[in-house]
């Protein structure tokens, strides 16, 4: 304003005053610092992500060491000149089996072992029904079977009681198709299905092996750890409402604002008890990963209750409400 009665100055820099800054192509710097990319501190990063659990290591070397394994067999003359190129199989079933914890290796093979059995049986009786009908009809048959089987399997793995064995059912559908598919061409299904079922048979055992002969991974012992470190993250967050209780001095809170309550959330034990929240999945999926696995260290005993450490966990998440409601209430204006 200039001081006189409706009228407005406006002050516009000049073009010469205006000063842009122009970032060099290649600097690799930003004005923000947030392009930076320092080598030492990602190495920083992995080294902490593997030492935060080592088993993540000792997956990884299992997971190389079972695929190197197979892959002699290809390398080497001898093995390669009996199976061929089927013996490629054995890759692939290593790693789409190959899990973290022994139990869930167990799981995903007896799928894949059940679903490669019954594509291969199936391939077979529907490659020669095919064969015996001529070579017009043929392609129709088989044609027609990939479309019932891949209609059936993937009306069955959505049936509420299959969906554990979802994977068991992808297993038939791809292996079916490729078996057929292939012995098809190779005018021979049945040498074909041979093969294949046998560089199969190879791969899971070879993972199964190698799962549980080196640094093993157990399942119940993953999830007996998981519900310990829940009572203790629990026990914890409680322990600090109790500890902020006491500290009160029991006067009323006059700087209390917006930000307190905001804050409140990040504190270590809340983060905490939330974590205990969102263990649901974890334990159950560990539950049934548990249950394939043979008795092992603290727990030798056949038909072990694993289904029982679900059920202790959906109290502790119960307790965990209770528990956050509780660091509410500390943290609010009205005591």
């Amino acid at each position: 304003m200039n001081g006189k009665k409706g009228s407005v100055e406006i002050n516009i820099p000049s073009a010469g005053t205006t000063k842009i800054k122009v970032q060099q192509p290649g600097s690799g710097k930003s004005s923000g610092g947030d392009g930076d990319f320092s080598i030492k501190a990602w190495v920083w990063k992995v080294w902490e992500f593997a030492r935060e659990d080592s088993n993540r290591v000792k997956f990884s070397f299992k997971v190389g060491l079972a695929v190197l394994l197979v892959s002699l067999l290809i390398l080497f003359r001898a093995p390669y000149e009996i199976f061929g190129t089927n013996i490629i199989w054995s890759i692939l079933t290593v790693a789409v089996m190959f899990e973290y914890t022994v139990g869930a290796t167990f799981n995903r093979g007896f799928n894949r072992a059940l679903g490669s059995l019954l594509a291969g049986i199936l391939a077979i009786a529907v490659a020669q029904f095919a064969l015996s009908t001529g070579r017009v009809a043929e392609p129709i048959i088989i044609g027609i079977s990939i479309f019932l089987i891949g209609a059936v399997t993937s009306f069955m793995k959505l049936w509420p009681s299959l969906v554990p064995y979802e994977y068991g059912f992808r297993v038939i559908l791809f292996t079916y198709c490729l078996i057929i598919v292939s012995g098809y061409r190779m005018g021979n299904p049945i040498r074909t299905s041979m093969d294949r079922l046998y560089s199969i048979a190879i791969g899971g055992f070879v993972a199964v092996l190698v799962n549980v002969l080196v640094f093993p991974i157990w399942a119940g012992e993953q999830l007996h750890k998981e519900l310990v470190n829940s009572f203790n993250s629990l026990a914890d967050s409680l322990e600090e409402c109790v500890k902020k209780y006491l500290e009160d001095d029991g006067l009323d809170h006059p700087d209390f604002t917006k930000t307190l309550m905001d804050e409140f959330p990040d504190e270590p034990a809340y983060k905490k008890c939330k974590n205990t929240l969102n263990s649901s999945a974890k334990l159950e999926s560990l539950s049934i990963s548990a249950k394939w696995e043979p008795p092992h260290g603290r727990f030798r005993h056949f038909f072990y209750p694993w289904s029982k450490y679900v059920k202790v966990g959906a109290v502790l998440r119960y307790c965990a409400y209770e528990v956050m409601a509780l660091h509410g209430v500390l943290h609010s204006e009205i005591q």
